[in-house]
């Protein structure tokens, strides 16, 4: 193969991979162009119309057969929405309007004054559903004209989005022996308002019982942009040795958001202890109060260790030694004998004696000259 074939091969593969790539990005560029043509659109007829006077509407890019709500508000600006809710529009001059199949609009506005001072804008916004709104620019002609209030920290409106509360979290051995129980309450919220919420402030209450909830605050690190939720987490926590039933509350500003059981389990590691101490202090003083009897005690000695012993084998050999009898030979000397008798042996039959030799039985006594026998024939 010679040098050329091989370049105009390489060429051609170059070719098709770029190619293949610029199919490839067509897609996605076609969706991004869809994306941003899918983002909600407001259109004026007029700038500027005084008290009195009409308006037309339109609208493209808004979610098919979505109901619409059409305000004139005042301190407002398509940059930063409307400042102070719809308490700033014009609520009795407002319209309704339902979008087409394909999120179009067209619709007549009567041009009414704001109860706050321009400049004002034309608020388009969902009513149901997935929240959307668009601020269009608008003069109302004669209206007093004043700069827009900066913006208060907290300016949003924030709502529990989801009314599932949990509790994060689990005891520890320490718990077990009376530690403070730790939680996290996690719950999302959303801000309805037109303005972000930046590091919100809530009080987080625990209650027990029929008691009122104690308060504390606790501040989340976070902003929430305005049409958007987060979670939040804050710490909970309950005093030592706490057990029983409790709720854990959250509050943001005067409103309770939201509330939450939690049962929490007794102690038993206090339990427990006291139970032990209960029966090793008691035995401890009876080991004690022994000790000072035996030591103060005079002239006892102490009935303990090898004494104890001793004790006891010298009372078992004086009980146990056997009885000694005296008995006289046949040449009248003294002997004495030892003999064990039990109580279920007759003397006779005492295994503890020798048996006698048949001379012993047969022997006649000797005669005894100093006690003569005495007859008893008749006198």
């Amino acid at each position: 193969m010679t040098r050329a074939s091989r370049a105009g091969r390489t060429g051609g593969r170059f070719v098709a991979a770029a190619l293949t790539t610029l199919l490839l990005l067509l897609p996605i560029g076609a969706s991004a162009a869809a994306d941003e043509s899918a983002k909600p659109v407001v259109t004026l007829s007029k700038a500027e119309a005084g008290k009195g006077g009409e308006i037309t509407v339109k609208g493209t890019g808004w979610r098919p057969r979505a109901l619409l709500m059409m305000l004139i508000c005042g301190e407002a600006s398509p940059a930063t929405g409307v400042a102070g809710g719809t308490n700033s529009c014009a609520n009795a001059d407002g319209r309704a309007v339902t979008t087409d199949a394909e999120g179009r609009f067209s619709r007549t506005l009567a041009v009414a004054e704001p109860p706050k001072p321009c400049p004002c804008v034309v608020h388009v916004a969902t009513v149901q559903g997935q929240q959307a709104a668009v601020d269009a620019e608008f003069k109302v002609a004669g209206h007093p004209v004043a700069p827009l209030p900066k913006p208060a920290p907290n300016a949003g409106r924030l709502s529990v989005v989801d009314r599932t509360v949990r509790l994060d979290g689990s005891g520890s051995l320490l718990t077990w022996f009376g530690a403070p129980q730790a939680r996290k309450v996690v719950l999302e919220f959303g801000n309805t308002g037109s303005a972000p919420v930046v590091d919100p402030v809530f009080q987080v209450g625990t209650s027990h019982g029929v008691f009122a909830p104690i308060w504390e605050e606790r501040q989340w690190r976070g902003t929430i942009a305005p049409g958007k939720r987060a979670e939040v987490a804050l710490d909970v926590q309950l005093p030592a040795g706490a057990h029983g039933d409790y709720l854990v509350s959250v509050k943001y500003g005067p409103k309770v958001m939201a509330a939450q059981p939690w049962g929490v389990d007794r102690p038993w590691g206090v339990v427990l202890f006291w139970l032990l101490l209960g029966v090793v202090v008691p035995a401890a003083l009876f080991r004690i109060g022994m000790a000072v009897v035996d030591r103060v005690r005079p002239g006892a000695l102490p009935l303990r260790g090898r004494s104890v012993a001793r004790h006891l084998t010298v009372r078992r050999d004086e009980r146990d030694a056997p009885e000694e009898s005296g008995r006289r030979g046949a040449d009248g000397t003294a002997t004495t004998t030892a003999t064990t008798v039990l109580p279920w042996f007759t003397p006779d039959t005492n295994p503890g004696l020798p048996a006698p030799t048949h001379a012993q039985v047969s022997a006649p006594k000797p005669h005894d000259h100093t006690n003569p026998p005495t007859s008893r024939g008749n006198s």
